[in-house]
């Protein structure tokens, strides 16, 4: 049996696919175990790859499930690329973006002259000039995509435009199974432009390190709570985070076992209430 965990955390920073939900049901626990911790003061974030939604949006997805969430708790793959533009590349103001409706309207609330890659060229197109020119292609899950979509993206980098990528995930979780992340359209669009996209979201811990940040914690007095070793492990590794790994999404026990290096927790859970254990937390 492994140890307890060994901090008394300040701040607990959730995944959300896999980890407190998979597709439109809660995982059980989930629930108890974010009002155990709201109850005994200890910070919560809701840090999530997917960049389909607003973070309102996902305040009510979570709300309506019965887990506690404000808006300002929860930071996306979306509302972290804003952050980095607006911190390192301040000449980014008119983007194409090839994503879901709520990543469009985060862009779009922070600022930025937004085309959804549906609309930035004729029906029919088939390669060629674009209408317009612009400063970056963002690049999240985009469940609409087709050949179209690939072929104005490629062409908008090839003619100068940076390649932005909120997150690379192969792969995410739903009750069924798994479905594919916005890293196969990255992948796609990568290939056809033959430009190498910057990558904010997970792995990289630009989006761990600003929650630090902003709540004024130390990373030695929080906790990164993840289901996928290569994105919420790996980013908590390099953003000098403890992590537990919890084996309701992407990892199974088998898995966890195997890991070395960077995608190697602090810790390993079954479930929200195994974890609630090594916290030395009741769950009512």
């Amino acid at each position: 049996m492994q140890p307890a965990i060994s901090i008394a955390p300040r701040l607990v920073i959730f995944d959300l696919d896999g980890v407190v939900y998979r597709g439109d049901r809660p995982i059980p626990g989930a629930a108890a175990l974010v009002a155990a911790m709201h109850g005994s003061g200890i910070a919560v974030r809701f840090a999530t790859n997917n960049s389909m939604a607003t973070r309102p949006e996902y305040a009510d997805r979570l709300n309506g499930m019965g887990i506690a969430a404000t808006a300002a708790e929860v930071v996306t793959s979306t509302s972290a690329t804003i952050d980095h533009l607006h911190a390192h590349l301040p000449e980014v103001h008119r983007v194409l973006a090839v994503g879901a409706p709520g990543m469009v309207a985060e862009l779009r609330s922070a600022g930025f002259i937004v085309t959804p890659v549906a609309d930035a060229a004729p029906t029919g197109y088939h390669g060629g000039s674009l209408p317009e020119r612009y400063d970056a292609v963002i690049c999240g899950l985009d469940q609409e995509i087709d050949y179209r979509r690939i072929a104005i993206a490629a062409t908008a980098i090839r003619d100068g435009a940076r390649f932005v990528a909120t997150n690379a995930d192969a792969r995410y979780p739903v009750p069924e199974g798994f479905l594919p992340g916005a890293g196969a359209v990255v992948a796609a669009i990568r290939v056809a432009s033959r430009v190498e996209p910057l990558v904010i979201g997970k792995p990289e811990p630009a989006m761990f390190t600003t929650i630090l940040d902003e709540a004024g914690v130390s990373r030695e007095e929080a906790l990164v709570i993840g289901d996928n070793p290569d994105a919420d492990i790996v980013a908590a590794r390099r953003a000098g985070i403890r992590s537990v790994l919890v084996l309701t999404g992407v990892a199974d026990a088998e898995t966890a076992e195997g890991l070395e290096g960077e995608r190697r927790p602090d810790w390993v859970a079954a479930d929200p209430p195994g974890l609630a254990d090594l916290l030395g937390l009741v769950l009512s």
